[in-house]
Parts: C-alpha cells; sequence; structure tokens
C-alpha cells in the first residue's frame, strides 16, 4: 500500500488578503485589462457599423430616417461611444506602459484622475471639494508616473475618510513649481496603507518630485513649465 506525507508539508491556508497572494493577484490586472480593451473594442466597433447600416435601411424615400426611430438610433449610437470613452479613459490610469519624459498637464489629469474615482467617492458618500487652477503644466521624467501619483493619493484620502466628510483637492502654481494637494478630515489617524505611502514617496524621490505627508495633507510639488 503507497503512501504520501505530502499534505502534512502543504503551508496554513492563508486569507486572500495575503501581501504575496495580492501583489501575484493584481500583478496580472494590467495584462489582463489590456486584453479587455481590446477584445471589447471589437464588438463595439462591429455594433458601430451595423448600426449605421441600420440607419441607412430605415432611410424612406426622403433620405432620412423617421424621427421616432432616430431618436433610438442616436440613443444606440451615444452610448456606444460613452462605453468606447470610459474604456479608453480607464485604459491610461490601468495599464502602465511607461512614459518618456517630457510635459504633462497637472490640471487636466487631476481633472481626469477625479473622473475615473468619481463612482469610488460616491460609494463612499466622500463630498470632493476642488480648487484646480488652469493650464498648471509640469516637466516629469516619467509622464505616465503623473496618474499613479493622484490616484494613490486620492484613494489614499478616500480610504481615510469617514462617509459625509470632505476631500478637499488643490492644483495650483508657486513661481517655478506646482502643487498638487489632497487634504482630507482624518487628520492624525493611524495610516491605513503605509504600502501606498511609501510606493510614492520612493516613486517621487526616483522621479525627482518632492513628496510631503503630513496627518491629513498629502502633497506634491513639481517643477512647472
Amino acid at each position: 500500500m503507497v503512501t504520501s506525507t505530502a499534505v502534512s508539508s502543504v503551508p496554513a491556508v492563508q486569507e486572500g488578503s495575503d501581501p504575496v497572494v495580492g501583489a501575484a493577484r493584481y500583478g496580472a490586472v494590467p495584462t489582463l485589462m489590456d486584453s479587455l480593451l481590446h477584445d471589447v473594442r471589437n464588438p463595439l466597433n462591429a455594433l458601430s457599423i451595423n448600426l449605421e447600416v441600420l440607419a441607412e435601411k430605415l432611410k424612406g424615400e426622403a433620405g432620412q430616417v423617421p424621427p421616432s426611430q432616430e431618436k433610438n438610433i442616436k440613443a444606440m449610437r451615444d452610448q456606444i461611444q460613452r462605453v468606447d470613452g470610459i474604456l479608453r479613459q480607464f485604459s491610461d490610469f490601468i495599464v502602465f506602459r511607461g512614459g518618456a519624459s517630457g510635459e504633462a498637464s497637472l490640471s487636466d489629469t487631476s481633472r481626469r484622475s477625479l473622473d475615473v474615482l468619481a463612482h469610488e467617492s460616491r460609494r463612499r458618500r466622500i463630498k470632493v471639494q476642488t480648487a484646480l487652477e488652469a493650464d498648471v503644466r509640469v516637466r516629469l521624467a516619467d509622464t505616465q508616473e503623473l496618474s499613479f501619483f493622484l490616484v494613490q493619493t486620492l484613494l489614499r484620502a478616500f480610504g481615510r475618510s469617514e462617509a459625509g466628510s470632505e476631500v478637499l483637492v488643490t492644483v495650483r502654481s508657486e513661481g517655478t513649481y506646482a502643487v498638487f494637494e489632497v487634504t482630507d478630515s482624518a487628520g492624525n489617524a493611524p495610516e491605513q496603507a503605509p504600502d501606498v505611502v511609501a510606493a510614492l514617496g520612493l516613486r517621487a524621490a526616483q522621479l525627482g518630485v518632492e513628496f510631503q505627508i503630513r496627518a491629513g495633507i498629502c502633497r506634491f510639488i513639481f517643477t512647472r513649465v
């Protein structure tokens, strides 16, 4: 009779929140997301083409789609474009491709970061107040990392904030510098994501960006263009 003791050497089952397991799990997300975006756009394009074909077939002798059906055609066309726009927007923040050295709009990227996290702020019932100076541009050694700094900082603030509280997001110029600042109401509450704070500090140092964090204030200071 053959027996085995292999089972006894298997470590105890860890929770799904184990840092090593989590890192492996989420490490696959960008690749999967990139594939998803590519595959979803194919049927979206097919829907768009067939919708236009249908619109042509619905045209009467006057060469126009009947008003009652034109409304439906327009609604479908708008929703296809909306889905494509949402996929493109999230792709810019999820799929890291590495950016070149150059200029980036701190104002625009801040607005887009708030847009992609709008559902999260609503879900947590956080009131987001903004004071975003227009046309503030910065110089970075890797321009794509700007979205990393902004999204992670906003998520940190949302995670620290209680429902009904406010988070203030500010973009402003200060001489030759540009400041991105997020203020939450949690004050000196224990840091919920110290690994995120450490990652922000490390990447900022690598790119020559000043990173300041104190209680409820998280601030990045960039070289302004």
